[in-house]
């Protein structure tokens, strides 16, 4: 890719409303939960939030959180330092976040979007982390 298609295609991804975000609100919205959206207040803004019951959720991509899984371990070869610090500090703030929201008694449930293929076991973890 030249840089500017490299551009424009990296323009285009989003941070909010994301579809593994939107699969996870559909399940929740479909089974009765009350929830509000991307909480500024909160360390990280959590996609999902549940002020009553003191939980959110965060559903992050597996690439540019770098999960365990496939998507997650593949490393970009082109400009491979850039890519190598910029998911190292994803990892870090995701870290800090976490132990700010623990800190403060929030309990907390990442989603992973390799997790969307089976909807119905991701629904039971849902229903566990919230009732």
């Amino acid at each position: 890719m030249t840089p500017e298609q490299r551009h424009r295609t990296m323009s285009r991804i989003r941070g909010k409303n994301t579809k593994p975000e939107m699969v996870v609100r559909r399940l929740l919205h479909g089974s009765g939960y009350g929830y509000r959206l991307h909480a500024m207040d909160l360390p990280g803004r959590p996609d999902v939030v549940f002020r009553g019951r003191h939980k959110v959720i965060f559903v992050n991509g597996c690439f540019w959180h770098t999960h365990s899984c496939p998507s997650g371990q593949h490393a970009p070869a082109n400009n491979a330092e850039f890519w190598a610090a910029k998911r190292l500090r994803t990892i870090e703030r995701d870290a800090a976040n976490l132990r700010l929201l623990q800190d403060r008694s929030w309990g907390v449930l990442t989603v992973w979007e390799c997790e969307m293929a089976d909807t119905d076991e991701l629904l039971l973890r849902l229903r566990g982390f919230l009732d």
